[in-house]
């Protein structure tokens, strides 16, 4: 009866591949082969001599759509990792190139990300007097991850920082102004950008994909990875003139690529839904950094060929983001650098409650926590030293005060009695801290100080303050790949012709992502990547 029954099905489809595949219901055709084939591995388990020989009838023959257009390699996304898989690609050889964005602009995530990218021994760290190397850029990524991250992707990145640094700066043009520390890294190697924002990497790496000629054809929707009967990745089902979130806008178009197809579309932080399945805790309410797009689907299409992902369930909270300004936002720039420089305090009682100077999720857990935004402030000499004229310019910092987002106090009892907090409370903690930074020892909170920080006090004022509260900011699981940045299957198998790098991948950094180091990530493994396809043959 089984057999007759799978018989019956290989029939059914059969019939309807007919007719569907001129339709392009290229999708659901595999969603019934697959059915069809889960039936089979069911019946496989039953003993041969009960089943009718019908059963060993070969599966249905995989009709492969018509190609609209061959490429060599395929790129799917704009960011940080499509446009540095792009160049790489055309510089070791690989010629014909097509990157596509589902968005109407270019950039996704990465054109308003900070703007800083972590290397591990530069040489503006040795200008700057900062001893660093690709070993303590390692423990870094291990520690913050809590064990999670895959060693072996975790040293690519911190032995590949550097290279990558000089290959920014001078084979693409990008221009660094500074060395900043981010919290969670043993010393300062967030190499800023001039531009102090992630426009800083896109824009002339934009401009350099102009010059190579690179194709980069925005509005085009990744509908569907193509694959052929033994699993190899062929190309792509595609919907050109898409218009972002109506699925079914555009035309649908078929793309080879001979060289395959490179995932580099980001995460899903802006998928509540998707999210929330693995985080029911991030509803709507907490908002996120990431610009729209941030969907998810790519990552969804690898998993219908049988991808395996990686954690999944951790989700970054970006701690530096403000209630009072939307999206990633300025603020985050001025934070970052500020940590060790200022304490954050719960306005509700003035008391410092966490390590300043700690990984993301550990500050960003100690906010939530206490349920409502807390309050970060530091004086007019730190503030200019260490964060405006570095890692933001002073327009930036001035759109700040004008739209209220930070605020400036001549007086600690000015800034107590604007926030709510608690005044002589407020002068006790503000006095501990500054006693903390000058002896360089935190034995509260074992927050890291630096030699050039100076007291908060009214004498080196006035103060700066301003709120904070977390948003969704990363997806720290995705796609699981190797060091070559190879997609696997969930037996750990390569996927043949499919290749991933950035945020759609985990397992890279683990339950914590340092500050910057995801920038390094996104570049390494996008041109890891293209040598990869590179050194690929797509079987005939």
């Amino acid at each position: 009866m089984l057999g007759l029954i799978y018989q019956s099905k290989v029939v059914q489809l059969n019939c309807w591949l007919k007719a569907a595949s001129e339709n392009g219901l290229h999708k659901a055709i595999q969603r019934e082969r697959r059915k069809i084939w889960n039936f089979r591995v069911v019946i496989s388990l039953v003993p041969e001599a009960l089943l009718p020989r019908l059963v060993l009838c070969p599966p249905p023959v995989r009709l492969l759509p018509k190609w609209d257009e061959t490429v060599d390699f395929l790129i799917v996304g704009t960011g940080f990792a499509g446009l540095a898989a792009a160049l790489e690609a055309h510089q070791i050889g690989i010629k014909n190139v097509l990157v596509i964005d589902k968005m109407p602009t270019p950039g996704g995530n990465s054109i308003i990300n900070g703007g800083a990218v972590a290397a591990a021994g530069t040489d503006m760290q040795k200008k700057a007097g900062i001893s660093d190397n690709p070993d303590l850029l390692y423990s870094d990524i291990l520690r913050a991850g809590g064990g999670l991250a895959h060693p072996e992707l975790a040293r690519h990145i911190a032995d590949e920082s550097v290279e990558n640094f000089y290959w920014l700066r001078d084979k693409i043009g990008v221009q660094f102004e500074a060395v900043t520390y981010h919290g969670g890294h043993s010393v300062k190697r967030s190499h800023s950008v001039t531009a102090h924002m992630g426009s800083g990497f896109i824009n002339p790496m934009l401009a350099k994909c102009k010059e190579y000629n690179i194709p980069i054809q925005l509005r085009t929707y990744l509908e569907d990875i193509i694959e052929d009967d033994k699993g190899v990745v062929l190309g792509a089902k595609v919907r050109t003139g898409y218009r972002f979130p109506r699925a079914n806008s555009g035309k649908v178009k078929y793309i080879r690529a001979r060289n395959g197809v490179l995932l580099a579309a980001g995460g899903f932080a802006q998928n509540v839904t998707m999210r929330m399945s693995h985080d029911p805790r991030l509803t709507a309410a907490f908002g996120s950094t990431n610009q729209p797009g941030a969907t998810g689907e790519a990552l969804q299409d690898a998993q219908f060929l049988g991808a395996n992902t990686v954690h999944m369930d951790w989700i970054q909270l970006g701690p530096w983001t403000s209630p009072d300004e939307q999206g990633f936002g300025k603020t985050p720039l001025l934070t970052e650098p500020l940590v060790g420089y200022g304490p954050m305090v719960d306005p509700a009682n003035a008391k410092r409650f966490v390590q300043e100077t700690g990984n993301r999720k550990v500050r960003a857990d100690a906010i939530v926590a206490i349920g409502h935004p807390v309050v970060m402030y530091a004086c007019a000499k730190n503030v200019f030293g260490q964060a405006v004229g570095k890692n933001m310019s002073k327009e930036m910092f001035d759109s700040l005060l004008k739209s209220g987002v930070v605020h400036e106090f001549k007086t600690l009892k000015d800034l107590a009695a604007f926030y709510k907090i608690p005044y002589d409370a407020l002068v006790a903690e503000n006095d501990k801290f500054n006693g903390y930074m000058k002896a360089m020892n935190d034995p509260q909170f074992h927050t890291k100080f630096f030699k050039d920080g100076v007291p908060n006090t009214e004498a080196n004022g006035p103060f700066y303050a301003w709120r904070l509260w977390p948003r969704v900011h990363h997806c720290m699981g995705g796609l699981e790949i190797n060091n070559k940045a190879q997609v696997l299957d969930a037996r750990h198998n390569v996927i043949p012709g499919l290749f991933a790098a950035g945020e759609v991948t985990g397992g890279v950094h683990g339950m914590v992502r340092l500050g910057t180091v995801a920038v390094a990530d996104c570049m390494i493994f996008g041109r890891t990547a293209a040598r990869s396809a590179k050194a690929y043959k797509q079987p005939m």
